[in-house]
Order: C-alpha cells, then structure tokens, then sequence
C-alpha cells in the first residue's frame, strides 16, 4: 500500500514531521530553561499534548500548499478546455480561497488565514512559471520553488522561536501581536535588543537551524525521489485523505469551534498556558485584537452602578456624566510642591517592605516607615506606558491593540494636573519621551509643561534609556531648588531596566551582590544583573532624597513614589499563590506619600491602584479640582458608596484578555476569551467559603468588573480636555 502513496504525499509528510519535530523539541528546552519549582514533565504531561496540537497545526499548515498546489496539474481536451479531473482538482483552491477571504473580511488574524493568502500567492506563483504542472518530482521549476519555499518558512519559523524565547526571558509571555508596538519606536527597542542581547550571534544561530531543517527537508526530497519509478500511478484516494487530515489537523479538534490560541488557559495556570503555546499561533492570533473602540450600550448598563461608585452628583445616563468637583474651605497659605516619582518596574515582591530575604531596597523601606505606606497597590495593567497613562489620565489603559498613548483617538485627555493652578508643571525622563508617544501624552494634555529629556541634562546618556537615574535625580533636584513658586514635577526613572547598566563611576559606592541562580529565582530574581539593577534605584532614591533634604524645598514637598509596574516571577510564600498564579507580580507596586513634616506616618492595607494617585494629591494639597475619570481620592475617610467595595482596583491583562478586581477580600478574575472566573481570597490560600454571602460578593464583583471595563473604555475616547477650576 505504502508503495501506491505518491512521492509527493510522502514528502509532504516527511517535511511536516521535520517541522514538528523541531517545535517538539525546543518546547522541551524551553520547559528545561524556564521551569520553576513544582513543574516536572511527570506533571505536565497535558501541556505537552496540548503543544504538540498547536505545532501539528502550524506543521500542517506549512505542508498543506504543497500537498494542494503540488497536485495542480491542468490538462485539456483538444477543444483546449479543463478536462473534468482538473476543474475537480480546483475544488480546494476554491475553498481555501472561500476560507481566505471570509477571514479577512471579518478580521480574523488567525494562523489559517494567513496561510490561506499564502497558499493562494504560491497558486498564481507556481502558474506563472512551472507551465501548470507544480509537481516537484515532475518539474524541475517546481522543485526548485518548493525549496524556496520550505527554506524561507524555516528561517521565518525559526526567527519566531526566536524572538519568542527572548520575549519570555524579558516578559515572561509568549510571543503576541504586541510585540508590534515596539516597532513604532524602533531605534529606542532596537538599540535596547542590541545592548542585551547577543544580536549578531542570534542570527546566526537562527541561519544555522534554518540551514539544518532545509538540509533535512531535502534529504527526504532525494530519498523519496530515488525510490520512486517513473510511471507508476499512485492512489489518488490517499492524497485526499491527507487532505482532509491536514485540514482537520489545522482546525484543531473534531468540534464546532477550532482549537484557539485561548484554550491554553484552561489550565488555569500562568506557566502551564505558556508552555503549550505556538509563538506562530499566538501571534497571529492575538492580531485580532489589535483594534479598539467602546460599545455604548453596555456603557449606560452599567452607568448608574459606576456613578454610585463615584459619587457623581445629579447623575444623567443620557449625557454620560461622570464629573465631580470638589472645593477646599481650608485651603493652604502656602502651597506644598509635589514630586511624583514614577519608578520602572518596582515590583511589590522583589522589594524590601514585604519582607524578600534578600532585601534589595532597604533606604525605601525605612522611607515607608515614616510616611503614608499604601501596601496593596496596583498598576490596572502591565507596562510603563500604560502605567503611566493610568497615573496622569486616571483611566486604566484598556486598549488591547496598543498602548492608548499610541492611539490618535485618545490622545486628547483632561488630566488633574491642569487643575493645580499657580504651580508649575514639570516631567524628568533620563531618555526620549518620543517612546510609546509619551511625548505626545504629556505636551498635547498638561498645559506650559516644562519637558526634560534627553539633551537637557548635564550628564551623558549611559545606555539606551538615556542617562542614569542618580543623574536624573540630582539634575531635577538642582532644577527644582531654582523654583520660584510651587512645582508640580513628574520624575520617571528607567535604570531597573533591560540592559541593566550600572554606571562605573558608583561603582565604588554602590557595591554588587552576587547570589547562587536557585536563591535568586526562589525570590523573585532571574539573575544577578537583575537583582543589583533592583538595588542600583534603591540607591538613587538615597541619592535624591539625601540631596532634597539639603535644599529648602523639601520641607514643604510631598514626595509620591509609585512603581509604574511589576515583574511577572514567583512571589513565593510572600504572597498568597494567586500573586503568582494570576500574574498579578506584573501589577502590584509600592506607593508612598512621604513628606516628614506634613503627613504621619502610616501602612494602609485598603486596595488602591495608580488612577488613584492623582485625586489624592490634589486632595492633599487642597487644590479645587474636577475629575472626569476612575480615581477617588485615598484620603477621604468620609467618601462611603451605597454598596460593598469602596476599596478596590480594577485590573486588565492585554496579553492574556483578563479584566479583574481586587478587594480587601477578594480577586476576581475574568477571561474575556474563554468566559472562565476566578473568584478567590485575596488575604491567604484558604478555599472561600460556599454560602449566600460569598455568591452575592462574587455576583457584584463580576458587574463593578464589567463595568470598570466598559467605562475605561468610553473614557479613553470621551475624556476631553475642561478648563481648570
């Protein structure tokens, strides 16, 4: 029977399974590099299976062009018209076509899609020059096409991996659509990948595998071609077979619905759905979801909850109001000035306040100590530019195509800032503010800001973000001692960052650590480059607050830290396993408001998030304001809502499309693609109770979930500028 199987069914096989085999065995190291306590293949034995169906639809779906378009072989009758057998075999063409476009018209970035306009590409292709016989055992042309063609998709899947393996080094995620935003500010990502990773050495491992899986695909060419006998007829029936089980293969399951880059997450763990993932599956995708917008309706569903939540006073669904104003009776003489540091990557767990072994931020514990300490903070999403939208708009970035300060949409934003009035406004950034459309954020929403950036400063950039964040610090402090009235300053550090260069010049001050790799990663730490990078900033907040504490501002200055994100890892027993579970280590950071002689000293508990941040600052400083947006102000004991919940953050994960809430006693968790809850305590590990009281929070969570989501999305669009009070 084998021997009635066409060379070209045999190849197609043989190519597929070389494909597979390589994403089988690199899914294998990358389970060995990146496993943590606990994961062993013993255990995991359901992801690998879930992986070899994702890599069986890409393999299948590399091969299967060559299986239709291999077949393509028009004849004609001496009325030089398609015999019956060749408009037969058109029938798939037709419906790959059929397939192709209905996808696209419904914009669907799924891998078949993309691969179906590829096919049809190849089709025309293989017409134009192989005089419309694409058999590669029967014509020369066509063999050498088809090799083209498998080269090319070889070095292309490899490079996947590639940029894959990095992207779950750097962000513990699988390769997505969003790695597409940092092509909007290439030369500040380029110049980052080439300062951290071995870029030239990449690429040539990359052309080596490549070469390797070509070599093997034309090996099994030869060996297939030397076994076969011109003129023997071959099964026809065998070939649509295997048609149909690429086809099926590709579709994922024997089912309604195909197997989706989402059915990952069933596990219901983080690490788990990584390793099964195909970068080339999750990435195409996740393209889908590049595009934004808001749904009205759902808007004035949950407008009359939201407006409760608020306290928007004489609320009206049909005008969608959300304004509040508010006026201080007792407004200070003498105005405090505000520093806001916004800090890169200041994950809660890795620092010192909750008590990490290794203690990498020692001066910014004992500085929570004498100031206001909120505990449970969180960032409403991952990344610095939605961390930093969030802090200055006071709406969660919910955008899942990109950041929101990349959308022309959304860029004209009221922010509080305006309404500080009488206080200049000023924003610190080691680097170039054109990152991310920062820039464009800041100038076009907070009126006669004074922007630093690269080439204001005295010192000389040190790596890609610029020059280093103890520069920054005492550059902005010798700028701020100069100001004739009260200031307003934003400082955004960046050194806890990737390449994670520590300046020569501290080098005799700031002294590394170095710790065993399993100590590192048991708390929280990739490596040690990592973890020194951490207590570098520890360092250059000593520096800053050391140099403010010599000028007069700093008695009438509250200074507000917050981080702008976490650091997806491990928290360990430091935290309940949700922190690590859900991924919330992305999302929770320090906030502290210290000024030793305005504010006590005090560790708040209550939930709280960075849309927050500002309210409670114009609060504090007793500055009339209106806000138009999702934050109260942290400093209003008085504030009460008719229902439960008052304290609370809103959370969002683009990459994974979860929205959530977290409470004094809960995280609720939401997947938008799969519709799976997680409903659990957030003070500890113990199962909640099943009873009436529990079902009832769970139910209202789900509604102030949704309806966070719904609102932050009508805001980022309908959130325009309003004259300062």
């Amino acid at each position: 029977m084998i021997t009635k199987i066409s060379p070209l069914s045999k190849w197609v096989l043989a190519t597929g399974f070389t494909f597979l085999i390589f994403m089988t065995l690199v899914r294998i190291v990358f389970f060995e590099h990146f496993k943590t306590a606990g994961y062993s293949f013993a255990n995991s034995s359901d992801v690998f299976i879930l992986g070899l169906r994702y890599d069986l639809r890409i393999a299948c779906a590399i091969v299967l062009p060559l299986l239709i378009v291999g077949n393509l072989h028009l004849t004609y009758n001496n009325k030089k018209r398609l015999t019956a057998l060749s408009i037969l075999r058109l029938v798939p063409l037709v419906l790959i076509f059929t397939v192709a476009v209905f996808f696209l018209k419904n914009n669907k970035g799924t891998t078949a899609a993309i691969l179906s306009v590829i096919g049809l590409f190849l089709i025309i292709f293989m017409w134009l020059f192989t005089k419309k016989n694409c058999n590669p055992f029967e014509n020369s042309t066509a063999k050498k096409i088809w090799k083209i063609y498998f080269l090319a998709a070889a070095i292309l899947i490899v490079f996947f991996y590639a940029l894959d393996f990095q992207h779950f080094d750097y962000l513990h995620q699988r390769l997505n659509a969003s790695v597409l935003n940092y092509t909007e500010d290439a030369k500040i990502s380029f110049g980052m990948v080439w300062q951290t990773y071995p870029v030239l050495t990449l690429f040539l491992a990359i052309f080596i595998i490549a070469f390797i899986i070509n070599w093997l695909i034309k090996k099994w060419f030869k060996l297939i071609r030397s076994s076969y006998q011109s003129g023997t007829k071959s099964q026809p029936v065998f070939s649509i077979i295997l048609f149909f089980l690429l086809a099926l293969a590709i579709f994922g399951r024997a089912g309604q619905f195909p197997l989706r880059w989402s059915d990952a997450f069933a596990f219901g763990d983080d690490f788990k759905a990584s390793i099964s993932l195909n970068p080339v599956q999750s990435f195409f995708s996740t393209l889908q979801f590049r595009h934004s917008g808001y749904d009205e309706k759902k808007v004035r569903q949950y407008y009359s909850l939201m407006a409760s939540y608020l306290g928007v006073k004489n609320s009206d669904s049909s005008t969608l109001k959300y304004e509040r104003n508010y006026t201080f009776s007792n407004n200070n003489a003498v105005k405090p000035n505000v520093v806001l540091v916004i800090c890169e990557s200041f994950s809660a767990y890795k620092s010192s306040m909750w008590g990490n072994p290794l203690n990498t931020t020692p001066f910014f514990n004992e500085l929570c100590k004498q100031g206001v300490f909120f505990d449970h903070c969180f960032s409403p999403a991952y990344g610095t530019a939605r961390g930093v939208w969030a802090t200055v708009t006071g709406i969660p970035d919910v955008e899942t195509s990109n950041t929101a300060s990349r959308n022309p949409g959304a860029v004209d934003q009221h922010t509080i800032i305006n309404d500080l009035a009488g206080y200049q406004k000023l924003y610190f950034l080691g680097g170039s503010t054109s990152w991310a459309n920062i820039r464009g954020l800041l100038t076009d929403n907070i009126k006669d800001l004074k922007l630093f950036e690269e080439g204001s400063y005295k010192a000389k950039a040190i790596d890609v973000w610029g020059i280093s964040d103890k520069h920054l610090f005492l550059e902005a402090s010798d700028i701020l001692k100069e100001q004739a009235s009260p200031f307003f300053a934003v400082i955004q550090t960046a050194d806890n960052h990737r390449p994670y260069t520590i300046p020569s010049e501290d080098m005799g001050e700031f002294t590394k650590k170095e710790f065993p790799i399993d100590t590192l990663k048991k708390y929280g730490f990739a490596g040690n480059d990592e973890l020194n990078a951490f207590r570098y900033t520890d360092f250059c907040y000593q520096k800053f607050i050391e140099a403010a504490k010599k000028e007069k501002y700093f008695a009438n200055t509250i200074f507000v830290f917050v981080g702008d994100h976490g650091i997806r890892g491990d928290a360990g027993n430091m935290f309940p396993s949700l922190w690590t579970a859900f991924g919330i280590t992305t999302q929770h950071v320090p906030l502290l408001f210290y000024s030793p002689l305005l504010l006590k000293p005090e560790r708040i508990n209550n939930s709280c998030s960075q849309i927050d941040i500002l309210p409670s600052i114009a609060s504090l400083i007793k500055m009339p304001y209106s806000n138009t947006t999702l934050g109260r102000n942290l400093f209003d004991t008085t504030f009460t809502v008719a229902q439960r919940f008052r304290d609370k953050a809103f959370l969002f994960d683009p990459e994974e499309r979860k929205i959530g809430m977290m409470t004094d006693e809960y995280c609720y968790m939401k997947n938008l693609l799969t519709g799976t809850e997680n409903f659990v305590s957030s003070k500890n590990n113990d199962s909640l109770p099943v009873n009436k009281s529990t079902q009832d929070d769970k139910k209202l969570l789900q509604e102030i979930t949704n309806a966070y989501y719904e609102t932050a999305k009508y805001m980022l669009l309908n959130n325009k500028k309003v004259s300062p009070h």
